[in-house]
């Protein structure tokens, strides 16, 4: 899946509905039909119904709820995403429930998610934030890769030895990974892929609302030889863990080199923020930073890493061609402050190497 930013749609984006409440099809349509550069071209009850529909409608962007009858939403993602590519949106609920589908169908592939209305006075005011992702949406170039047909990673067995962490030396380098839409995929196939010897302590800011970021971190907890956790105030930095920042706060080191949370106004738009969490850790460590800057809208990450890279720390920029969006990435590329351009199956390994001379003083 590939997102440019910069395409331009003339005609209207085609957008199909897929919703087992009679009354949430009538109203997102009526109201997806209001806004300019959209129009509903049909609407289905579930997953098969929509299965049968998309060769025949053909549309542009697809919401999808997750929750219906007869094949659910994860399912019938499954095989969208195998059988007629295309952009879709979930809409999900704010239960734990909810969250862990959600997070589920981002690694399958889904383009990003709206929280469903907890009733009908919600709808109006959601669908501003509806329309504008579908706008977004409709921009990507979305492909079939292989690997949304294998079965997701399983936890690891009962009797797995418990993962091992320890305190951080000033010696070795701190990792920070940031990324945005298409994010949660993309963390699902790095951070399984770093090794349980990693020599560093890895943060990662993944921009996504609060209620949702524990689900990730205990999903690619299950998937990893690392442990990975939710940051909380007062968290150390730990070899062998990652810290990931909660949804709506952002993270820095305090004085003492502990986790400190805050809500301070929105950087970029977003809170967490890369360049909050990244500009933190190069006061405190200088060139001994390893930045990664994954999949996503917008710039954020690019001021942290330029200054980082003045400061001679190492920065990772993920190459357009696996990128759901080549924005963040690219601002980094554009301001010079690339170490190196690599595409995903290759960042995992990197990130490893490039820890590894950090350490020892050749990088």
């Amino acid at each position: 899946m590939q997102f440019k930013e910069n395409v331009q749609t003339t005609n209207p984006i085609r957008v199909m509905v897929v919703d087992d409440s009679a009354f949430m099809r009538y109203a997102i349509t009526q109201q997806l039909n209001e806004s300019p550069g959209l129009t509903v071209i049909g609407t289905a009850s579930n997953g098969k119904e929509a299965l049968q529909l998309i060769p025949q409608l053909q549309p542009d962007v697809i919401t999808l709820d997750v929750e219906m009858p007869y094949l659910d939403g994860l399912s019938t993602l499954r095989e969208i995403m195998a059988n007629f590519p295309c952009p879709v949106i979930m809409f999900s609920s704010l239960t734990k429930e909810g969250a862990a589908e959600t997070i589920q169908a981002l690694m399958l592939g889904a383009v990003d998610f709206v929280p469903k209305p907890d009733n009908r006075l919600d709808i109006r005011a959601q669908m501003d934030e509806v329309a504008g992702k579908i706008k977004l949406a409709a921009k990507a170039r979305v492909k079939s890769p292989a690997a949304l047909r294998r079965p997701p990673v399983a936890a690891p067995a009962p009797d797995k030895p418990e993962k091992q962490v320890r305190p951080y030396r000033k010696a070795s380098p701190v990792i920070l990974i940031g990324s945005s839409t298409g994010g949660p995929g993309a963390l699902n196939e790095i951070i399984p892929s770093l090794p349980a010897n990693l020599n560093s302590p890895v943060m990662v800011v993944q921009h996504m609302p609060g209620g949702f970021t524990r689900t990730l971190a205990e999903r690619l907890n299950n998937a990893s030889p690392l442990l990975v956790k939710e940051a909380e105030p007062g968290d150390q930095l730990m070899i062998g863990q990652v810290l990931l920042a909660p949804g709506g706060f952002h993270m820095v080191l305090d004085d003492n080199e502990r986790v400190a949370l805050n809500q301070k106004p929105t950087v970029h738009g977003v809170r967490p923020s890369v360049d909050v969490t990244l500009n933190s850790l190069t006061q405190r460590f200088g060139r001994n930073v390893i930045a990664v800057i994954l999949t996503g809208m917008g710039s954020d990450g690019a001021l942290s890493a330029s200054i980082l890279r003045t400061a001679g720390g190492y920065v990772i920029a993920e190459d357009e061609t696996t990128c759901v969006v080549w924005g963040m990435p690219r601002s980094v590329v554009e301001a010079g402050a690339a170490s190196a351009v690599l595409p995903r199956p290759q960042i995992a390994k990197a990130i490893e190497t490039a820890a590894q001379e950090m350490t020892g003083g050749n990088l």
